[in-house]
């Protein structure tokens, strides 16, 4: 797609055409983004969807790449990723914190800490950022976001409007919400309860420790492959009952240490991954009769 000198000219080096995206998943996987756009703040993201808009510009947000296999031929159109001037926490009374969406989820867990707010310790367990993990409904240890979002505010890609909407508005689903898609979460409100700070470091390491023990770190992986079924059945018991520990594609492996997560282990495509992830799914069904569903989201061409 050719564009307009002026589109490059408005938006200078935020904007960039042929952007390698392997640097931008966990996996370390992915092909090139046709365009690229940085946001540096809410008028730029706003003038941004609209010129996409008028130049029918496929848009594609990209979180903190913690959950999104980039497929190996790129995406399509433009990806947008929010800039860092949307990072960052804001105490707005004794228990509640405002935070932007490009916020890592674990920095809103220390700051929660530093200021004596508890009942945001599992943040520190979820990789990513809180745009994502309001999408996804995110948790973990028995608490997730919907018990701690007050409100969010968005850019409606439609209507090239902000708007704000109520934790009552949203109807909150395992892993899950029924936000429109074309929204664009710039910042939220979470609110915890006060709690001596010694007491919500000791719950935090913890709850770091226990993720430690159970999950692999350090290595090429975009978390849960799939979602559990309930509390208690989870993906990963389904996969060892289907026998599938062993199975790889390719240098796309299945972690020893919890059979949900998948793993790039070293010179893995994309392909590798995704074709891994079908192998398991149709093995989980033909031996269970269970059909598991993503967690992860894949995106590109």
């Amino acid at each position: 797609m050719s564009l307009d000198i002026n589109f490059f000219k408005k938006f200078g080096s935020d904007f960039r055409q042929n952007v390698n995206l392997s640097n931008y998943s966990w996996f370390n996987l992915g092909g090139n983004a046709e365009f690229f756009f940085k946001a540096k703040d809410k008028r730029k993201l706003i003038e941004f969807l609209s010129f996409a808009k008028k130049e029918k510009i496929k848009v594609t947000i990209l979180g903190a790449g913690s959950n999104t296999l980039i497929r190996d031929n790129g995406v399509k159109g433009a990806v947008l990723k929010l800039g860092k001037n949307f990072s960052y926490t804001k105490l707005i009374d004794k228990d509640i914190i405002e935070v932007g969406a490009a916020t890592l989820d674990k920095q809103v867990a220390n700051f929660a800490k530093e200021n004596n707010i508890g009942n945001l310790e599992f943040l520190s367990c979820i990789p990513g950022s809180i745009g994502g993990a309001v999408i996804m409904n995110s948790g973990c240890y028995e608490n997730d976001i919907s018990k701690t979002l007050l409100s969010l505010k968005a850019i409606d890609k439609s209507k090239l409007a902000e708007i704000e909407i109520k934790h009552d508005d949203i109807n909150f689903l395992y892993r899950g919400t029924n936000l429109p898609e074309d929204l664009i979460i710039i910042s939220a409100r979470l609110k915890g309860h006060i709690s001596p700070k010694e007491k919500i470091e000791e719950n935090q390491t913890n709850l770091i420790e226990r993720k430690k023990k159970a999950q692999p770190n350090q290595i090429k992986t975009c978390g849960s492959t799939f979602k559990n079924i309930s509390q208690d059945q989870k993906a990963w018991t389904l996969i060892k009952e289907a026998e599938c520990e062993n199975f790889k594609v390719g240098d796309a492996v299945i972690s020893q240490k919890h059979l949900n997560f998948f793993v790039n282990n070293g010179n893995a495509k994309s392909a590798d991954i995704e074709n891994l992830i079908k192998k398991v799914k149709k093995r989980v069904y033909e031996k269970t009769g269970i059909n598991l569903e993503l967690e992860i989201k894949i995106i590109g061409e």
